[in-house]
């Protein structure tokens, strides 16, 4: 049987979850697109729901031969569930993971964002991360949800591949730093020679506008990328980017 009707009560909570409210109230997020979906669930993210398009046979083969069960609908409801203008035909509503820090954090780079608002940065600081082998992604309050729609999407699957904790910020610094990590953050203010730094370390990104707090900074060595030309600073997710290269390298 195929969905037809956008208020069925399983396309109702998916649609939900474009919004923070809806988000908050399920505990589940959207993912979106036939390689997304696949990713998450082969890195064992549990599916509450999964929504496939009539005309998408590819992606309802797939799904069958991982034992994943699905739901038809008309390519209507598929529009009005997903966020994209042009949805790929499957999408499914996942159980978001806790967020709660660990007691003890594993080595050896951790990611930390400070007030970062723009869940494309948050997502492709998260890939990149993911790419070089950080051990988790670690937000600060007052950050953009890592599994809003857009944030998922830009992560490219990387949000089921490595830990994201939530926290006070300045609080899990300060309990990072009695587990032996040094912390650095990119910063304006900060020295052009990268700190001397343990193996366990803590790359600490600010916000777009306005950097790190005060509170977060002075906890940290601070550290700016030479740049040779006139721009004064780069879009946060580039100089995170290039930072996770430099601590990893």
């Amino acid at each position: 049987m195929t969905i037809t009707s956008v208020k069925n009560d399983n396309v109702r909570v998916l649609r939900s979850l474009k919004t923070g409210k809806g988000r908050k109230e399920t505990g589940l997020h959207l993912a979106e697109g036939e390689r997304l979906v696949l990713e998450a669930i082969d890195s064992g993210a549990a599916p509450e729901t999964v929504l496939v398009a009539e005309w998408n046979t590819t992606a309802a083969a797939k799904l069958k031969e991982r034992g994943v069960d699905f739901i038809s609908v008309t390519g209507e409801v598929m529009k009005a569930v997903c966020d994209t203008d042009s949805p790929q035909g499957v999408c499914a509503a996942l159980k978001t993971p806790q967020l709660a820090p660990p007691s003890d954090y594993p080595g050896e780079l951790i990611i930390a964002l400070d007030r970062l608002q723009d869940p494309g940065n948050l997502g492709t600081v998260l890939r990149t991360a993911d790419a070089f082998g950080a051990a988790g992604l670690l937000i600060g309050e007052g950050c953009t949800d890592p599994f809003s729609c857009k944030a998922v999407r830009s992560a490219m699957g990387s949000t089921y591949h490595i830990p994201i904790w939530k926290g006070d910020l300045a609080h899990e610094l300060d309990r990072l730093a009695e587990q032996g990590f040094g912390l650095v953050c990119g910063h304006l203010a900060g020295g052009e020679t990268l700190p001397d730094l343990p193996e366990n370390r803590v790359l600490v990104i600010g916000n777009e506008a306005n950097g790190a707090s005060s509170e977060v900074a002075e906890k940290c060595a601070l550290y700016r990328l030479p740049m040779r030309g006139r721009a004064e600073s780069l879009n946060a997710a580039v100089a995170a980017a290039i930072l996770i290269y430099k601590l990893t390298e």
